[in-house]
């Protein structure tokens, strides 16, 4: 496992530094975003690979990890390509100045490949090991996985579709998913979490997969994802009143307003 764990480390060191190295040639960091999801893929598929853990478990884990990073890595490839580099990245440009470059291979590069080490640790423990059939919290967590995936693939074609009418612009999206939550994405992407996590509990020291959802999960509950959004609305008034009747991110009725 150790072994395993230490060649994920250097495999995702270098996938970040090609990413930053092209960043820095195309004066955009923001395309970190767009090797998120991929990096899960390459480091479910070379774990696979290396271990030649070809069991009912570790196929059904690699499979969930790409699909879902086929999918997010196209959708972000189909949002951001061409366009300019995202206003939280183009804002860190102005702020670190000279320090720009350092800092954007360390707060953005380096620490997205820490991330995405400790988020994938379920992904290197299943596949550190090769137990045949499945089990019931296999099932749960596939479950699990499933509702999270809907949430996540759903509410980013919703908030696509909603963006791509002329009519939509400058106001809301407050229908489908987004009826229920102000974040059905980011709830999807925690749940599908938790759903692997159950995945691994079947496996030795599974128990120790817990810290992959809690990272995902307070990262985007009080980090980088809900509050760096919000941000941007805050002086908007139709998102203000959005906000007071909708949950802010688990899925429930809208409130009276």
């Amino acid at each position: 496992m150790s072994n395993l764990l230490s060649l994920s480390a250097l495999l995702i060191f270098v996938y970040f530094l090609v990413f930053f190295i092209v960043a820095q040639v195309i004066r955009n960091n923001s395309i970190v975003d767009m090797g998120w999801g991929f990096g899960f893929v390459v480091v479910a598929l070379a774990t696979l690979l290396y271990t030649g853990a070809f069991a009912e478990r570790n196929l059904l884990l690699t499979l969930l990890i790409l699909i879902w990073g086929g999918r997010l890595t196209y959708h972000i490839l189909r949002r951001n390509w061409g366009k300019p580099e995202d206003f939280r990245y183009a804002k860190w440009r102005q702020e670190w100045g000279r320090w720009l470059v350092p800092r954007a291979f360390l707060q953005v590069f380096m620490l997205q490949g820490l991330l995405l080490l400790i988020i994938g640790y379920p992904i290197i423990l299943v596949n550190a090991s090769s137990q045949p059939g499945l089990t019931p919290p296999d099932y749960l967590g596939l479950l699990v996985w499933l509702i999270g995936f809907y949430f996540e693939a759903v509410g980013d074609r919703q908030l696509a579709d909603f963006k791509e009418d002329p009519a939509n612009k400058g106001h809301v999206i407050k229908s489908g998913l987004w009826k229920y939550t102000r974040h059905p994405n980011y709830f999807g992407e925690a749940t599908m979490w938790w759903g692997i996590f159950l995945i691994a509990l079947s496996v030795p020291s599974g128990w120790t997969a817990v810290i992959s959802p809690l990272t995902i999960t307070l990262m985007l509950l009080y980090v980088s994802g809900v509050p760096m959004l919000e941000r941007k609305y805050k002086d908007n008034e139709e998102f203000q009143a959005y906000a007071k009747v909708t949950n802010k991110f688990f899925p429930w009725f809208p409130k009276k307003g």
